[in-house]
């Protein structure tokens, strides 16, 4: 009976489209906490919030990869315009997905995902700039524009072996000109993922010069990482030789592993921070990560949780980034629903809003819209998630994954889900 009733209940308060007071059926913190997640009467818009949207290139998940500058144009015109309309004031496009660019850079080789082969630019005007044109058109219409990069990843899976991969790599991709500088991890379905060794400084001097490059160049809001760091639980093999060879300080390899990254984020802060006193200009910096930092059953520090963390799978620590505030902004991605058993909304957004509590550290969530329609996630879903955003006066945005999902949904609940976040939250 009780769950006839529920379900009845979300069905009338969703063709209401009126918020309850408690989320029927959900647990604070899944199985750790049965309590209900108590949701507020009213939400208010603040005065200033970011309001993001992820467009990702690798894969081309986001947009049909064009043929020519004025079918990209034509797209990301139409795209600024519609994220405007529905009163975006950020987007936060992936301009480095997989160690290439969708920039003019002496650095990184032209993206494949932008012309269909890497090294080779956009055909129809051989003077065209992506980036340029995509930082101008979205300043023309009210949107930040945040450069997303990938630091480390050359690819996500191939079947390829490493040599064979590095081959079909541009002559001048850094990872195919220092071959040793890449690590191959076998994964479970025995693909190969290639990234670039954290743990040689070779590799994190290119990556900061990535980066400046970008900032000395084009007029970005801000640089933006995402949360592919060393691969998920990377074997110790790997890069043992690196490990034996550059620590110094004797840190076990769990350690010395996050002391790289710690290490890339720290020298990336403080060039970005250096730019900004000599040129008076603003570039943030920030990082979106899996959204568990640590579980409290392996800290007293960690969320209730029971999920991977990033500390242990990614080696992000990110929670020390945030105390000693080596990023302006986080994004943690809580991408999943209020009931999840080992990763629950309520629990992991308060851990996030305490942790950044007096950091100096803006707080936005990354919230998931490609789970709308899942198991457990019905249109509500996001529209309450957003809810319970705006009675946390430390959380300043929200970013959506990915654009996709709100420009071409990929079933009913997904249609309706977005549009009762749009109509109620950003007027």
């Amino acid at each position: 009976m009780f769950k006839i009733f529920s379900t009845l209940f979300t069905i009338i308060a969703a063709m209401l489209q009126l918020p309850a007071q408690y989320i029927p059926n959900s647990r604070y913190a899944g199985k750790l906490d049965p309590t209900p997640v108590k949701m507020p009467k009213k939400h208010p818009s603040p005065k200033r919030e970011l309001r993001g949207v992820w467009v990702a290139t690798i894969f081309n998940l986001d947009y049909q990869r064009p043929d020519n500058v004025n079918e990209f144009k034509s797209f990301y015109r139409n795209m600024c315009k519609r994220l405007a309309e529905h009163k975006f004031n950020a987007v936060f496009f992936q301009v480095r997905p997989s160690n290439d660019a969708f920039y003019r850079s002496k650095l990184n080789p032209w993206s494949r995902f932008l012309s269909g082969k890497e090294g080779v630019p956009l055909a129809g005007d051989k003077n065209f700039d992506p980036l340029t044109f995509m930082i101008s058109e979205a300043h023309r219409h009210g949107l930040e524009f945040h450069a997303w990069l990938n630091p480390y990843r050359v690819i996500g899976a191939t079947k390829s072996s490493k040599h064979q991969y590095l081959k079909t790599l541009a002559p001048n991709n850094f990872a195919r000109k220092y071959p040793h500088l890449v690590m191959d991890v076998i994964r479970k379905d025995k693909q190969h993922a290639l990234v670039l060794n954290p743990g040689e400084k070779q590799v994190r001097n290119f990556v900061t010069a990535t980066v400046m490059e970008i900032v000395s160049n084009y007029n970005v809001d801000s640089i933006h990482f995402d949360d592919y760091f060393y691969p998920d639980n990377a074997p110790a093999n790997v890069d043992r030789a690196t490990y034996l060879k550059n620590n110094p300080r004797k840190l076990s390899q769990d350690d010395w592993r996050r002391n790289n990254v710690t290490t890339l984020i720290h020298n990336i802060n403080s060039q970005i921070k250096s730019f900004n006193r000599r040129s008076k200009r603003n570039v943030r910096f920030g990082v979106s990560p899996f959204g568990i930092w640590r579980n409290n059953n392996h800290t007293l520090l960690g969320s209730m949780s029971r999920g991977a963390e990033s500390y242990t799978w990614q080696y992000a620590d990110t929670r020390l980034w945030i105390k000693h505030k080596m990023i302006d902004y986080i994004v943690p991605q809580i991408y999943w629903h209020f009931n999840h058993d080992t990763a629950p909304y309520a629990a992991l957004t308060d851990w996030w809003c305490k942790t950044v509590q007096n950091s100096g550290v803006d707080l936005y969530i990354g919230q998931a819209a490609y789970q709308l329609g899942q198991k457990n996630w019905d249109c509500n879903q996001l529209y309450y998630q957003l809810l319970y955003n705006r009675s946390k006066p430390q959380i300043k945005g929200s970013i959506i994954f990915s654009y996709r999902n709100l420009a071409t949904p990929e079933n009913r609940t997904m249609e309706q889900g977005a549009r009762q976040m749009l109509k109620h939250f950003w007027k």
